[in-house]
């Protein structure tokens, strides 16, 4: 394969792996706070809908962009209301709301299926890094969202490992009786991390409509929701490595049609069946490590929390 093509390949790769990278983010936050989100798929549904309905009728990506965070917020504020206020079951409530967002988002966009958009999130090259050879054309020469990526892996990062505050979340995750004695919020970090996942996965359904590919079909996010949380096992809740996961699995499912191009004859379904099955492969993988070693995974996740019983 020449260089170009490999560059072209890992350049596709990022775009690809971005909508994943917003929504393992989310995740992380989230699952580090100790609350497990399944819902993540109908989240970046919905808001993928809303990012382009509200850009289709305001002429404007970002007002699409700020919309479909506010719509995933919400939809995060129904799991969190559920999950810290009611403690009803992680699992049930993160399936419910996936379904809940799957036909949500099929109502709200069935006007809207082949309707074109005019204003999309377009590549801009950053001056003198996207010079830089081989390098250049694979990180620095796409959309500013994907930018944005690079900016929120390091103030996440920054932020859980390097701060108080991050200490106290994810103290809060390992052992929320504990935080709750030393006079940590429980609840309020919870809600706070939970409503934070959920916008980053607005953004990232806003990104698929709005950028990856600009426009709307039902269910188009195609279980890329379900590969963040598994993303989230992969990079053991560490933004960086789910950097590099995202980066992997975009690469992956875009790998495809590279190999279209190259003439190399394999049936398409398999090639779409790729992602899938690797993160299946990955959690094979990683639920036998759990066996002989404790991973880094919050020791309170999924558990819920009542002050009562401290």
């Amino acid at each position: 394969m020449e260089t170009s093509i490999w560059v072209s390949l890992l350049a596709t790769g990022v775009i690809a792996g971005t909508p994943l990278l917003f929504a393992a983010l989310g995740e992380i936050l989230s699952e580090r706070a100790g609350i497990l989100n399944l819902g993540v798929e109908g989240m970046m549904l919905v808001g993928a809908v809303t990012g382009f309905l509200v850009t289709h009728s305001a002429q404007n990506e970002w007002s699409g962009l700020a919309m479909a965070t506010v719509a995933g917020g919400l939809m995060a504020c129904i799991h969190a209301f559920l999950c810290i206020t009611l403690r009803a079951n992680q699992v049930v409530s993160g399936l419910a709301l996936t379904i809940f967002g799957s036909g949500l988002s099929g109502y709200l966009g069935k006007s809207l299926i082949g309707v074109p958009l005019a204003n999309t999130f377009k590549p801009v090259p950053i001056p003198v890094l996207s010079d830089i050879p081989f390098i250049g054309e694979i990180l620095f020469k796409h959309d500013v969202l994907v930018y944005i990526s690079y900016v929120l892996i390091a103030i996440i990062w920054f932020f859980l490992f390097r701060t108080k505050a991050g200490l106290e979340l994810r103290a809060v995750g390992e052992n929320p009786a504990a935080a709750d004695a030393a006079a940590i919020n429980v609840f309020a970090t919870r809600y706070a991390c939970v409503i934070a996942g959920g916008m980053l996965a607005g953004i990232a359904g806003a990104y698929l409509s709005l950028a990856y590919a600009p426009s709307w079909l039902e269910n188009m996010t195609a279980g890329r929701g379900w590969i963040a949380v598994a993303l989230v096992i992969f990079g053991m809740w560490n933004p960086i490595r789910a950097f590099f996961g995202s980066f992997f699995f975009g690469t992956i499912d875009v790998l495809g049609f590279t190999m279209q191009t190259l003439g190399i004859q394999i049936p398409s379904f398999f090639l779409k069946m790729l992602p899938y099955v690797l993160t299946i492969v990955v959690l094979i993988v990683v639920t036998r490590e759990t066996k002989t070693r404790r991973i880094a995974s919050p020791e309170a996740l999924g558990l819920s929390y009542n002050r009562e019983e401290r």
